[in-house]
């Protein structure tokens, strides 16, 4: 008989099979999830709406299903963590802003429509910051989500809660979203897997901007087969989003790990033009020094890639002033610093701004791309510092120099977005500080597939290699209640958000 301990440290992957030959239930399975939420998440802050009313109804109806031996999705049965920018019916959805503390979908997003689908159990949302807007998941209304190595520590964002919930095995898997890093940096941050997935593989309905590619849903997993499998469930073709194609999604979801020996592998400090802490280059180098044995070659390239950060700031400001201009000219002090300073940015950019940066990124694509004629994947750091103190909002300087703005910090993850191709974040042993270090991995243009293979032969390599392995959490101090984790919070939402459908905030 498999222990609730055994159950939550199984991989994704395995408890999809065990499921399917009943060797476990769903709803054994999802006890040991919210037992293990309920005595972890006053130490992390991770979890903020659930639903474990409706969670155990779906649960049981799921180990009927595999009972009668009917045909069971991909995700069949597995609790599941939807980050807080995701609608979902009848469970409290506030995207981290007071101004949604007690907003209840009535419809799910398409996404989580999607993972419903294929039998994805819906547990809780993951905290965020306010709509997504920085990478330390912080915000006035559930408080900051900690480190599970280091609950003093900020967890990185904007998918900080559920790289914290993976951390601590609280759930098997976890939706993210990505625009600057944020899968990328909170997977590196906790020493899970955040995959940034080429713009339209996951559609999204909800993007006003719907030809602008730098927003993406994503999937988080504790390893690469089990990023994959949620990945395979969220890939589909809609027509609400133009930039979406088709794609077998069901490709994904038992990767078969590349060939290390046969690839040529680039690898750069900073992409020519992001600050990087002198720590984390030396870590880095160690790294590539440790791994560098195991593909065809791994050689430094240069990269000359224009005004990326410029580039950066328009784009982003532009979908800032979409979302948000009724918002501030009603009330601007309703946002907070992170949002306001992006939407007050934009609001003062001109027609000649926004052409220069179109121009720019496809200035900056083209010059990405070529770099692919001589490598099959090109490696970096995921970020450029330790994590910090969750109270401190941002990183506003870097060997002694100011950083430009309060995401200035985040810019070897947005020089990628910026170029399309697809990323993951690998765990990568410890940095200097005994945190996780996360190396991101880049493909070329839409290699997603290539990507997941090459990624999951390189987390076979780390685990059999001295301080590449993926680090884990120690979870007694992880549980140690750290209350002022929510001492940002101005009031908690409402304890009762029934709707139709059992969903609540518990």
């Amino acid at each position: 008989m498999t222990s609730r301990e055994e159950l939550l440290s199984a991989s994704t992957v395995e408890l999809r099979r065990w499921i399917g030959t009943k060797e476990i239930s769903p709803v054994e399975l999802l006890d040991a999830c919210i037992e293990r939420i309920e005595r972890l998440n006053a130490g992390v802050n991770a979890i903020c709406a659930t639903a474990y009313e409706r969670a155990r109804h779906e649960a049981k109806a799921a180990a009927a299903a595999a009972r009668r031996g009917e045909s069971l999705g991909l995700l069949h049965g597995l609790p599941t963590g939807i980050k807080d920018l995701e609608e979902t019916q009848h469970l409290l959805t506030t995207f981290g802003s007071p101004l949604y503390r007690d907003y209840v979908p009535e419809s799910d997003s398409s996404m989580v429509a999607r993972l419903r689908a294929a039998g994805a159990i819906v547990v809780a949302k993951t905290n965020t910051p306010e709509f997504g807007a920085g990478a330390n998941t912080r915000n006035v209304v559930w408080g900051a989500t900690g480190n599970p190595f280091n609950v003093t520590l900020n967890a990185g964002g904007s998918s900080g809660g559920s790289a914290a919930a993976l951390a601590c095995d609280m759930l098997p898997v976890c939706t993210g979203s990505d625009t600057g890093g944020s899968l990328r940096i909170p997977a590196a941050m906790c020493g899970v897997v955040g995959l940034r997935p080429s713009p339209g593989l996951v559609p999204s309905n909800k993007r006003n901007l719907g030809w602008q590619p730098i927003s993406v849903l994503g999937p988080m997993g504790r390893t690469v087969a089990d990023t994959a499998l949620l990945f395979a469930a969220q890939i589909a073709s809609d027509d609400a989003d133009p930039l979406s194609y088709p794609v077998d999604g069901s490709t994904f979801a038992s990767p078969e790990p590349a060939d290390l020996a046969s690839l040529r592998v680039g690898w750069t400090e900073d992409f020519g033009t992001s600050p990087v802490d002198a720590s984390i280059r030396r870590v880095f180098r160690e790294k590539v020094a440790a791994m560098r044995h195991l593909f065809k070659s791994c050689d430094e390239v240069r990269l000359e890639l224009g005004d990326a950060d410029r580039c950066f700031d328009v784009i982003r400001a532009l979908n800032f002033v979409d979302r948000f201009r009724d918002m501030y000219e009603k009330d601007p002090d309703s946002l907070g610093p992170n949002v306001r300073a992006n939407y007050e940015m934009g609001a003062k950019m001109a027609m000649t701004d926004v052409t220069w940066t179109h121009a720019e990124q496809t200035r900056i694509f083209r010059r990405f791309q070529a770099l692919f004629r001589d490598c099959d994947l090109l490696i970096a750091p995921t970020t450029s510092v330790t994590p910090f103190q969750w109270k401190e909002l941002y990183v506003s300087e870097m060997g002694g120099k100011p950083l430009r703005n309060y995401y200035h910090w985040l810019s070897l993850t947005y020089v990628v977005t910026l170029a399309t191709n697809p990323a993951i974040s690998l765990p990568c042993g410890l940095d200097h500080a005994g945190m996780p270090f996360g190396l991101q991995v880049i493909a070329r243009f839409r290699g997603d597939r290539a990507l997941v293979s090459a990624a999951h032969a390189m987390e076979q390599a780390f685990a059999r290699t001295a301080g590449l392995e993926r680090p884990k959490p120690d979870l007694q101090k992880a549980a140690t209640p750290a209350p002022e984790l929510k001492s940002i919070v101005t009031h908690p939402p409402a304890k009762t958000q029934h709707r139709k459908g059992g969903g609540s905030n518990e």
